[in-house]
């Protein structure tokens, strides 16, 4: 949305993070990724796992009761039958409940866990209800009930019951049978008739025991989603990393070898490292460092193959059918050197090399190149047949030894250098077509029987260059040839099957399907498998539970939880409900039950508490009612003031500050305490013991109601506990302590400061003190709702873990994705990128077609190809690719290929100013879109006609080529002027430089299968690569047409005369004319174009690194890697 739709003093609002935590979004999430069946699996293993505790916690109760009766009651005989209830009931519960262990057939019978949880439920209930029942009408003794608050607990929190709705249903029939039960036997025969505001008192306590319970169900829900959710998005980014690793090994590997690729591998991954890390990077990641990796092979062959008749062809077929004929000839090449195991190095426009014996290093190396060569002319003799042109192959092989690696920084690519190399070119240029033509070397690592060998070419005989070397040479027919043309597709490991920004959760397969299960599996799902070091671990190795204490569960690792205690409580509107709720229950029941001296002082505490409770509700809930109201309708986004704004700004700083959250924690809990106080201060504690000797010395009922009930007072503490372990996001450390204290502090008030008061009330077995049976009570909770608030959170720091882990993952992924985007972008042009990563696979062909590209070739004379000479080779090449960098904008200069010590780059592919781009992507990609739009830009942008302004638009690139090479000559005489003063063999370096330039009508695509390669074609290349052969030493030679272009820019060009050129025979060329300072000579400009060249002092050049250069190693012979 722009700033003009929405001003800055309009205060907005985003929902976005705690949209992520609501319940009906974690449900639907779960839907669209089909997670729904391995979450219920995964929460039935959560469930059966919370019953576990359930059965320990209940063991552990139920023994501790019976002995505390058996130790303090008077008449044993009277507490017997207590007993044998008591452990009738836990041994037909556990083992009712025991079936839901056997997992297979609870599974298969769904069914199973709700009927046994309410069957245990409601034997829990008719056991806790027969127990009262049977001593009112057995020894007339009305006796309340023990277990109602506990068993409400365990129904939401323990009992296998996924469906919320049902634990809901079954928790309000046991309210409903405890409140009935407590009517019938407890408020007849303790409070007076139509006391219904005491019952009424009595029911909230159940309303809000059970609003506890659903708040802990539905907030244990919204937890055990996210963090399923989370480990399957950890699980997916674990597996699209190890697919993007592969693909980037791949990738790589297609450019360079893997035994020099890991410096550059590992170069890229730290620059981006560093990046992430918000390091600053010396140099842009878009392109290589300054690295050189370098090997000296001593057996290895050597083929080249070119097309026969390709210049004619390029007279004679349009460009289209010509690039789509080289496609089709070279996935062939590409998959018959998968065969036969040889090692493609690149096109040279029409011409294919490659070599074997590389990686791996093999003896049969001469054997492969042979082979394929051989192959490749049975290929092109099918390609002849299909296309109907009249093309043939002529393929030269050597074997002997090669230095191989990249040089450079920018579109980095392998290469192959040395003697026996150009050897090799020499003799496919000499060679017969149809034929073979093979050096010696090579013919002695054959067998000659398996071949038809005839003696070699007059030709060769001629050659100076294998004449020099004494090569003497054989031709091998390729009738007799075994060998087959065809192969198979899935024989080529190319990553081009594999979609970088595919991510496994879109398309899975069964392979991942089943890794997920397994994951899904091992998931933690009990707290307590690292104190009870006896059972069995059944968890992932990315479990947090082994970084975490054991009881208090803190990470050892205290800036883990320094993090996990600071990150942002997305549902702390939640516990703010809850709280308000649980605050206006206390407040009602207070007020009922008020001492009439203490009633004004108990208004003000409950208006005051409430008051700051309902202020803060609204303050976390307001951003949710504005999202229901507003959040739905972006393209009209509500207008809010200074309030609003206010409200969202404290809201959003209460989640993310742990302090404030902190504080209103405390602030809930001491006020709870306080109305709980404010009730125990309303209770004169001598007049009811005055009262009680007396009912007793003169025969009368003492109303015990002139004090607080006992049992309220017990059912507030045991809320107020509950409340203080379920608040959301307060460090579990501080709960434990607040609750124990709370806990301490009560059994204070029951057994010391009020124990008369308590000891008087209702108990719950015969001769059972009741401050006993307070007490236990109150024990249970905490311990119970501890147990639950360690599960919730375990479920919490699992969470929070895998989230770490989830953005490490991230992390590498992104680093993983960039170094593959940088990779490409050093082997295809930046907007080619995309497309090949969505949507070039299955070896299909890329074009673009442009009416003019200006195409330079620039090269370097009298350079021997040693390792002193490469290194120097390295150094001129990286400066070269190091302007690039000014060539950006308006018209970007791509650099094509190093062949030898020849640059080949070009100006004008944009793809905005191409003619045509190929159809299937049409249709396939948004990239055409972006074409029209961004020639429409171009078009609104202008006044000029449509004619002129592709004109101006496109023959401007003329002069920005001719810049670029004359910026070539700068650098190469700034290098030679670094090394004037240094101490080096002066036969290493060569300050000669030819360049040609032609421009015109090119097409530009990606062919061949096995690795991508951006090339382009048409006669321009051509005739720049015939500019260069036919130039002289220090100019820029150029065709006519280009000459023409390069005056209207107001750049003088020196006319030559006629030079003869293959091909097109005598034509035209000029000299662009430079000065002595290798600055243009200027003349009457007809245009300006856009592009500014620099001025010779204004060109930054890098010479330290030259200079570093200094130290040559005379030793050629050393085979390691050079870096």
């Amino acid at each position: 949305m722009s700033e003009k739709l929405f001003p800055k003093d309009v205060c907005q609002y985003n929902y976005a993070k705690e949209r992520l935590w609501e319940r009906s979004y974690l449900l639907v999430k779960c839907a669209e990724l089909h997670l729904e069946e391995e979450y219920r699996l995964y929460q039935a293993r959560l469930w059966s796992s919370f019953l576990g505790v359930f059965c320990l916690l209940h063991v552990l109760i139920t023994i501790a009761h019976c002995v505390i009766l058996l130790l303090t009651c008077d008449h044993i005989h009277m507490i017997i039958a207590d007993v044998v209830i008591y452990l009738a009931t836990s041994f037909v519960i556990l083992t009712i409940l025991g079936i839901n262990f056997c997992e297979n057939f609870a599974r298969r019978h769904s069914w199973i866990t709700y009927m046994s949880s309410v069957v245990a439920a409601l034997a829990f209930v008719s056991a806790d209800i027969f127990q009262g029942t049977y001593h009112y009408y057995t020894h007339d003794w009305a006796l309340d009930t023990f277990y109602d608050t506990y068993i409400i607990y365990i129904i939401y929190m323990f009992l296998p019951m996924p469906i919320i709705s049902g634990a809901l249903l079954l928790g309000v029939t046991v309210s409903v049978v405890y409140i009935t039960y407590f009517g019938i036997y407890i408020a007849t025969e303790y409070y007076m008739a139509y006391d219904y505001a005491r019952f009424s008192v009595y029911i909230v306590h159940h309303v809000c025991f059970n609003l506890l319970g659903m708040f802990f169900r539905i907030m244990n829900d919204i937890v055990v989603r996210s963090s399923f959710l989370d480990r399957h998005q950890y699980i997916m980014e674990k597996i699209w990393l190890r697919n993007a690793r592969r693909q980037e090994k791949l990738v790589l590997h297609s450019i360079i070898p893997p035994q020099i690729a890991k410096p550059i591998q590992d170069d890229i991954q730290n620059r981006l490292a560093r990046k992430v890390r918000g390091l600053a990077a010396r140099r842009s990641p878009g392109v290589m460092e300054h690295v050189m990796a370098i090997q000296i092979h001593p057996e290895v062959t050597v083929l080249y193959a070119d097309v026969v008749n390709y210049t004619h062809l390029t007279t004679t077929v349009n460009v289209e059918k010509l690039v789509r004929l080289l496609h089709d000839l070279f996935v062939r090449f590409d998959l018959a050197a998968t065969q036969f195991e040889v090692q493609r190095i690149k096109f040279l426009g029409d011409c294919y090399y490659c070599v074997a014996g590389l990686t791996p290093p093999s003896p049969d190396h001469a054997k492969s190149c042979v082979g394929l060569g051989l192959s490749m002319i049975s290929h092109i003799q099918e390609v002849r047949r299909e296309h109907e042109v009249p093309i043939n192959m002529r393929i030269g092989v050597h074997s002997g030894s090669v230095i191989a690696g990249v040089i450079g920084e920018a579109k980095l690519q392998y290469d192959i250098w040395g003697t026996d190399v150009t050897i090799a070119n020499h003799l496919e240029s000499t060679g017969t077509p149809g034929f073979v033509h093979v050096s010696a070397s090579t013919l002695k690592e054959l067998e000659p029987s398996e071949y038809t060998i005839i003696p070699g070419t007059d030709a060769a005989l001629e050659d100076p260059v294998l004449g020099k070397n004494n090569i003497t040479t054989f031709l091998i027919s390729a009738q007799t040839s075994h060998h087959s043309p065809s192969r198979s597709l899935e024989r080529i490991d190319s990553y081009a099957d594999i979609d970088i920004y595919a991510r496994p959760d879109i398309y899975r397969t069964k392979t991942i399907n089943e890794e997920l299960r397994q994951e899904f599996r091992m998931m933690p799902v009990c707290s307590f498998k690292q104190i009870f070091s006896w059972r069995k671990r059944n968890q992932s190795i990315d479990l947090p539970s082994p970084g975490v204490t054991k009881f208090c569960l803190v990470y050892r690792d205290s800036n883990l939880e320094c993090k996990y205690l600071h990150s942002p409580d997305l549902m702390f509107k939640y516990s703010m409900l809850l709280a308000w709720s649980m605050g206006c229950s206390l407040a009602y029941i207070q007020l009922l039950t008020q001492n009439r001296n203490l009633l004004l002082e108990a208004i003000v505490l409950d208006a005051v508490v409430l008051t700051c409770l309902t202020v803060l509700l609204v303050i976390s809930w307001y951003k949710k009612l504005c999202w229901l109201r507003y959040g739905n309708n972006e393209n009209d986004r509500h207008r809010f003031g200074k309030l609003s704004c206010c409200i969202f700004r404290t809201s959003e700083k209460i989640q993310a500050s742990l302090s404030l959250r902190i504080c209103i924690y405390l602030f809930i809990i001491c006020a709870y305490n306080s109305m709980i106080c404010i009730v125990l201060m309303g209770c004169d504690r001598e007049e009811l013991e005055v009262m009680y000797i007396e009912s007793k010395l003169y025969h009368y009922e003492a109303d015990m109601n002139v004090c607080f009930n006992p049992w309220l007072i017990s059912n507030m503490m045991a809320l107020t506990i509950g409340m203080c372990f379920t608040f959301t996001s307060v460090p579990f450390v501080l709960k434990i302590v607040v609750c124990l204290l709370m806990t301490i502090s009560y059994l204070v008030v029951i057994l010391i400061q009020f124990q008369f008061v308590f000891h008087h009330s209702v108990t719950t077995n015969p001769f059972f003190s009741a401050e006993y049976a307070h007490s236990l009570l109150v024990v249970i909770a905490f311990v119970t709702l501890y147990l639950k608030e360690r599960h919730a959170e375990f479920t919490n720091k699992v969470n929070f873990n895998w989230r770490v882990e989830l953005k490490k993952k991230q992390r590498d992924a992104h680093i993983t994705n960039h170094s593959i985007i940088i990779l490409l972008n050093n082997i295809l042009p930046a907007h080619v990128v995309n497309v090949y990563l969505t949507s070039l696979e299955k070896h299909e062909l890329y074009y673009e077609e442009y009416k003019i590209v200006s195409v330079m070739f620039a090269t370097l004379q009298n350079f021997e190809m040693n390792i002193r000479g490469l290194r120097l080779l390295n150094e001129i090449i990286t400066e070269f690719d190091r302007l690039l960098h000014h060539y950006k904008d308006n018209y970007l200069v791509e650099k094509i290929k190093i062949v030898g010590c020849t640059y080949m780059a070009a100006c004008g592919l944009d793809v905005s100013f191409a003619d045509r781009v190929s159809i299937e992507w049409e249709r396939r990609d948004s990239l055409m879109s972006e074409v029209e739009q961004a020639r429409m830009v171009r078009r609104r942008s202008s006044r000029m006609s449509e004619k002129s302004q592709k004109e101006d638009l496109g023959e401007e690139v003329v002069f920005v080529m001719t810049t670029f090479a004359l910026d070539l000559m700068r650098t190469l005489w700034m290098i030679n002027k670094a090394y004037e003063t240094t101490t080096y063999d002066k036969s290493v370096i060569s300050p000669d430089m030819t360049i040609g330039i032609s421009s015109g009508e090119v097409m530009a695509g990606v062919v061949g299968a096995s690795h991508p390669h951006y090339d382009i074609w048409g006669h321009p290349v051509n005739m720049a690569s015939r500019m260069d052969s036919k130039g002289l030493i220090g100019h820029i030679h150029v065709t006519e047409e280009t000459a023409i272009l390069l005056r209207e820019f107001g750049v003088d060009c020196i006319y030559r005369g006629m030079t003869f050129v293959k091909g097109a025979g005598p034509m035209p060329t000029y000299f662009v004319a430079i000065d002595d300072n290798y600055d243009f000579v200027t003349t009457t400009a007809k245009r300006t174009p856009r592009h500014q060249y620099r001025e010779r002092d204004e060109y930054p050049l890098e010479s330290e690194s030259m200079l570093g250069f200094s130290g040559v190693d005379d030793d050629d012979s050393n085979d390691e890697k050079y870096i």
